[in-house]
């Protein structure tokens, strides 16, 4: 076990710009996950970026999805950085790709059992393709690929009775942020799973619809740029008003912890 598990059953916070960032890496947040389920305990997850994190602190509910989630994982390096400004040298980058790959890993060994929500339509069921394939004992319950319309309470409902009926263990939800977190937040007490986690566009990466930055760009915080690159019609407003919004924010209230 490392350090960084031994060191907090429960992550300590960090307060950036309002919201309550989990101290944690990779290993420790497989091993809570590990933690909550041997236990039968039931939380939601949120894997917040900068975008995810600006629109999270300009909504009060938003805000109190994310400052109330079993983990609030860091998924940016601008977050590791606010974090080890506020002294926790060992928080590193949870991104929610590098997450799913290692969940799934984890879960082939362990037996832990995945439903896949999210995504346009295939991708669940491509996603689960992929996986079982390069793990073989990995147990995939139920996938699903939601209209992009909302749902009449009768299909939410039997969306509902589906999950509970399936037993996953975690729940991987990829509507992309906000709707992921609202949709978690709603649906957290109505489904039995140990874990609901908002992975964003994670799906798209592992079925091969969208690519990632080279790893060096991922490492040194310019991962945005090459998405930016890829996707200018789209993206550019997020990143273009994003970030100077958030080094801005930074600046006036500096990252403590909590």
């Amino acid at each position: 076990m490392t350090d960084m598990q031994t060191a907090a059953t429960i992550a300590d916070r960090v307060d950036v710009l309002g919201i309550h960032v989990s101290v944690t890496n990779l290993d420790h947040t497989v091993a809570t996950f590990a933690r909550w389920i041997d236990n039968d305990d039931r939380h939601l997850v949120c894997v917040t970026d900068m975008n995810a994190l600006l629109h999270a602190r300009a909504d009060e509910r938003l805000t109190e999805v994310y400052n109330t989630a079993g983990l609030t994982v860091p998924d940016g390096m601008p977050l590791v950085w606010a974090g080890k400004k506020a002294g926790f040298e060992r928080m590193d980058r949870v991104a929610g790709p590098d997450l799913l790959e290692r969940v799934m890993a984890e879960a082939a060994e362990r037996g832990w059992t995945q439903y896949f929500y999210g995504g346009a339509e295939g991708v669940a069921a491509e996603l689960r393709e992929n996986f079982q394939e390069r793990h073989p004992a990995l147990k995939v319950v139920g996938t699903e690929c939601p209209p992009y319309r909302p749902l009449t309470e009768a299909e939410d409902a039997a969306v509902v009775a589906r999950m509970n009926e399936a037993r996953p263990d975690i729940i991987w939800v990829g509507l992309g942020a906000p709707k992921q977190e609202r949709w978690m937040a709603d649906h957290r007490d109505r489904l039995s799973a140990s874990i609901l986690i908002g992975v964003g566009a994670a799906f798209d990466f592992h079925t091969g619809r969208l690519d990632r930055a080279p790893l060096w760009m991922q490492r040194a915080g310019l991962e945005w740029s090459y998405r930016l690159y890829k996707e200018p019609k789209r993206l550019w407003r997020r990143y273009v008003l994003g970030i100077p919004r958030f080094a801005l924010g930074i600046l006036r209230h500096p990252p403590r912890s909590l």
